[in-house]
């Protein structure tokens, strides 16, 4: 291995999703963080695998212990479903990352093998689907003294797309954030010799990629009355698309309810910035 920085990049999404949301318009959520990690460390170097895949593995000669990080997209699978081995192989790897005292940082799917790793449980939110932008996101009292959120606003909004959720917390983690709709949104696990910062909603998505989102996810927003019509997604995510190309548009802003804490890389990226400055290059 080189002296430049290494990090694992999950993307847990099986082929079938990760062609549906190329077919959005969408990059794949390996890709999303791929560029966030090189806007902020453009010297790194990093291995992509899809542990959804049949016969995905490290890199030969590659061992866990030689990243300096691992790092963990969405995904759509549902973590509480015990017969399904594409799950199961990330919660081992993840456990693997904890013995071997690799750090780890995850959005969403991310925040969930965080949490069942290490002796957590997730469910479905009995709310339904948290989708869009997820409103008034909060630091708890640990939140608001933790080195994640350094720089951040301790109310904001956030990119997010999920179903399930966080309901019990192992030993070793803080509940660092939360909203309305979902009781956690943000955690610190430390276990066995690793520490895990993760994220139910997701500071590595942009206003353009929640848009192709949207389009992805169309058919069940519909049945879920999120819209009213094909036309009213349509019409919903025009409005992103052109707020996204021109950030400065007030009446777009008012109209969809975003504000800079947002749309500005800086101040939604905050939590993946921290980690790799806070946990990563120490």
């Amino acid at each position: 291995m080189s002296s430049a920085q290494r990090f694992l990049i999950v993307d847990g999404y099986p082929k079938q999703s990760r062609d549906e949301l190329q077919e959005a318009g969408m990059k794949l959520a390996w890709e999303l963080y791929r560029d966030l990690l090189l806007a902020h460390l453009p010297d790194s170097e990093f291995d992509v695998l899809l542990p959804s895949d049949p016969g995905t593995g490290l890199p030969e000669g590659v061992g866990l212990e030689q990243y300096n990080g691992v790092i963990w997209t969405g995904c759509n699978l549902t973590i509480y479903h015990p017969d399904d081995q594409r799950v199961l192989r990330q919660i081992e790897l993840a456990r693997q990352s904890y013995e071997k005292g690799v750090p780890a940082f995850g959005s969403c799917w991310g925040i969930q093998i965080a949490v069942t790793a290490a002796g957590g449980e997730v469910r479905a939110n009995p709310k339904g689907r948290e989708m869009g932008v997820a409103r008034k996101i909060h630091l708890t009292e640990q939140g608001s003294a933790h080195p994640m959120f350094l720089d951040k606003p301790r109310v904001f909004d956030g990119f997010i797309s999920h179903v399930d959720e966080v309901t019990s917390l192992p030993r070793g983690a803080r509940w660092l954030a939360t909203n309305e709709f979902t009781r956690i949104q943000a955690v610190e696990v430390v276990h066995k010799k690793g520490v895990f910062w993760a994220t139910q909603y997701h500071p590595e998505y942009n206003l353009h990629e929640m848009a192709r989102l949207l389009v992805a996810r169309t058919p069940k927003l519909l049945k879920e009355g999120f819209f009213e019509s094909g036309q009213d997604a349509q019409n919903y995510v025009s409005d992103m698309e052109t707020l996204a190309r021109t950030p400065g548009r007030k009446d777009l802003r008012w109209r969809l309810g975003l504000d800079n804490h947002i749309l500005d890389d800086r101040i939604r990226r905050t939590e993946f910035r921290n980690w790799i400055e806070q946990v990563v290059k120490p």
